[in-house]
């Protein structure tokens, strides 16, 4: 009976210790699991869907089977002593983390340049005063019109061209109202040869006409490259179109002469054809400014008006007094007179190019034509189709079209 007695507390003091034991290697079991595995793993475990064969098993699940390893019966003790298990609480699991997202910007979209689209701005608009060119940009002006002729097809393709800009000023319905306009027109002269390297220059207030060199006024022809071959190399260039340029410094105007500065604003592209006929129809009349103040500034036909006539009328008028009449008709005779040799001198100077003048000359002067671009209607440009026009200066006359 002593010996069962000893036995049966020797049982009791082993089954106190194995559940003594228990939470004390559960315990170890998951500090040695929380040391080992990184936070960034249990986040990546908690975001990603693991088979359920391979989830981890929590805290309870590894209790249950320390304790259902220690029931088993050790090797010839008998039978297991059942145990208690201890709960443990799941971690809380963390939410996903919730980033704001960004804004799609929005992409910009830049209108490829045509590839003769500044051909109408680097020509430069001849005769127009400084203080006005700037105002020329003003609207977006659209010469599609005139890219479209040097395209294939188009009546400038594949010919010399040489190319001016002027300026026409006109009234033009703007947003509902009349506005003073000044629009741009480009004029395009189809020929082997330049028209002419000199400029006209004259005005009511100048005494007479001037006939000048373009390189005294800084002026040119010169190539024109088209956007796509400007990365080329000028010298093996072949350019088949030429533009008027003037290399006038804007900011050294200042420095200029007024007489010269007002060069700038009469000067007209000067050509001139000994085989057009209409210029044998010479002109009778005289600009006339007699210079007292106020100057006298009128027209005097030396074929239609009598000179007595005239000059008595703008005495009564009170536009010259009686002492300064002798003066004036005086004043117009010598007008007359300047004119009258004037157009001896160009029927001499006709009649001796077309003697000079050679077969081949002859054959470009007569196969040259001439031009007028207006700028084409756009929703943001007033429409100038209204008053469109052929004359191009008193020197060129008309154009042959006008587009």
């Amino acid at each position: 009976m002593a010996r069962k007695a000893k036995a049966g507390t020797k049982r009791k003091a082993n089954q106190k210790e194995v559940e003594e034991e228990i939470p004390k290697q559960v315990e170890q079991e998951e500090a040695a699991e929380e040391q080992e595995i990184p936070k960034e793993v249990e986040e990546d475990k908690e975001e990603e869907e693991v088979p359920e064969e391979e989830q981890p098993k929590n805290k309870k699940q590894k209790k249950d089977e320390v304790v259902e390893k220690n029931k088993q019966p050790a090797k010839g003790k008998g039978k297991a002593v059942a145990t208690r298990s201890t709960a443990a609480t799941t971690k809380k699991e963390r939410k996903p983390r919730v980033t704001k997202p960004k804004p799609k910007e929005e992409p910009e979209y830049f209108e490829d340049k045509r590839n003769m689209e500044d051909l109408w701005t680097t020509a430069f608009p001849v005769g127009t005063e400084w203080d006005q060119i700037e105002t020329l940009y003003g609207f977006k002006w659209s010469f599609s019109n005139l890219e479209n002729a040097f395209e294939e097809g188009g009546l400038l393709y594949g010919k010399r061209v040489y190319i001016f800009g002027c300026t026409e000023p006109q009234l033009l319905s703007v947003n509902g109202e009349g506005k003073l306009v000044c629009i741009p027109v480009i004029v395009a002269i189809v020929n082997d040869f330049p028209p002419s390297d000199k400029i006209g220059i004259n005005s009511v207030q100048r005494e007479a006409e001037e006939i000048i060199p373009m390189k005294q006024m800084k002026m040119d022809w010169v190539p024109y490259i088209p956007l796509e071959k400007r990365g080329n190399q000028v010298e093996r260039l072949k350019s088949d179109i030429f533009i008027w340029s003037c290399t006038q410094r804007r900011a050294s105007l200042r420095t200029l002469k007024e007489d010269h500065l007002k060069k700038f604003e009469y000067c007209l592209p000067y050509f001139y054809n000994p085989f057009r006929e209409e210029e044998i129809d010479q002109s009778t009349v005289v600009d006339i400014m007699f210079p007292i103040e106020p100057p006298v500034v009128c027209d005097f036909d030396w074929e239609l008006d009598d000179l007595e006539e005239f000059v008595d009328e703008k005495v009564t008028d009170e536009v010259v007094t009686e002492d300064q009449k002798d003066a004036f008709k005086e004043f117009i005779r010598e007008k007359v007179k300047e004119a009258k040799k004037a157009n001896r001198e160009a029927r001499e100077a006709r009649k001796k190019a077309k003697e000079e003048t050679s077969e081949e000359t002859k054959r470009a002067f007569e196969n040259m034509r001439f031009y007028k671009f207006y700028p084409v209607k756009t929703p943001d440009t007033p429409d100038v189709s209204e008053v469109k026009a052929p004359f191009i200066n008193r020197y060129y006359g008309k154009a042959h079209e006008v587009l």
